[in-house]
């Protein structure tokens, strides 16, 4: 099983890459835990920008850090900058 993990600008910009397949990742926590061993070295900057960004699956919000939320084969998980405002 293969998901996508799509980065945010900023996050790209720091990080060297726009997305990075992910192998095995059966939910959202998994796939985060994923991202963090292939950025070894600068997982500071990864939580830094992750721990502010809203995760989607396939385009849609999910609450993942409450729930296991599960993933698909072909699955899109996407970072999703955060903005303040009203």
């Amino acid at each position: 099983m293969t998901v996508t993990l799509e980065l945010t600008y900023d996050m790209a910009k720091a990080l060297g890459t726009r997305a990075l397949q992910v192998e095995g990742a059966r939910t959202v926590a998994e796939a985060l835990r994923a991202a963090r061993e292939r950025f070894a070295g600068r997982e500071g900057d990864f939580e830094r920008m992750a721990g502010v960004a809203a995760i989607a699956v396939n385009g849609v919000l999910v609450a993942h850090r409450r729930e296991g939320v599960r993933l698909a084969d072909g699955d899109l998980v996407t970072f999703v900058k955060t903005a303040a405002g009203g």
